[in-house]
């Protein structure tokens, strides 16, 4: 079969639809199992009938819509830190701690500018 793909695009291939099944269980994963995610894509919901609503260009659009999605995009990578961090030590140590804390603090900071960015398109 690779013969009739030329540089190995079968495998390519095969990669691509691996990564895609990863992705999804892990965000099937965390959809189930995430109390912050779950909270975040139910404001991802009325986010995106206002900012169509609201917008008036598809930069606009986009730029509302694709604000919240970076608060969930930060908070996925908060989410697998914090896995980490757990599956690495149960007990209590200060670095863990800290590393949980600043994982909250991206997510803070994804949440101030999504924020920004509604009021300087609204108001703007």
């Amino acid at each position: 079969m690779s013969e009739a793909f030329p540089n190995g695009l079968a495998a390519r291939c095969r990669r691509i639809i691996n990564a895609f099944h990863y992705s999804m269980k892990g965000l099937n994963t965390v959809v189930r199992h995430e109390a912050a995610v779950q909270d975040e894509l139910l404001v991802l919901v009325p986010t995106v009938v206002l900012a169509l609503l609201l917008g008036d260009t598809g930069v606009e659009k986009a730029l509302l819509i694709g604000s919240w999605v970076l608060v969930i995009i930060v908070e996925l990578l908060n989410t697998a830190v914090e896995s980490l961090t757990d599956r690495v030590g149960t007990e209590w140590h200060p670095l863990s701690g800290q590393v949980k804390d600043i994982g909250s603090g991206a997510v803070f900071v994804a949440m101030c500018l999504a924020a920004v960015v509604w009021l300087c398109v609204l108001l703007g």
